[in-house]
């Protein structure tokens, strides 16, 4: 019978993943030419018109959002890495 994982190797896997999605996130949203999309719905609200891509910054202007991107995936596998030794040394 196999025993469940401990919590902290589920919290460990948990934050990875999350890393991981934003970090992939950030990083094809710097590869497409960013900010938000708009649908026809809003093409008449004023903010469209006010729209301007540095408004949607999301970290500073001294490291652009792709590097934190993959900064934020190999902070992901490190994290995967560490809970799969902790769910192994728990057993």
């Amino acid at each position: 019978m196999k025993r469940q994982a401990p919590r902290s190797a589920t919290a460990l896997y948990a934050t990875a993943a999350t890393c991981a999605v934003i970090g992939a996130l950030l990083w094809l949203r710097s590869r497409t030419g960013g900010g938000p999309r708009y649908s026809g719905l809003y093409l008449s609200s004023p903010d469209f018109d006010s729209y301007s891509p540095s408004a949607w910054r999301v970290w500073s202007p001294a490291m652009p959002e792709e590097r934190l991107g993959l900064y934020l995936l190999a902070a992901a596998l490190v994290l995967a890495l560490v809970a799969r030794l902790v769910a192994v040394w728990r057993e």
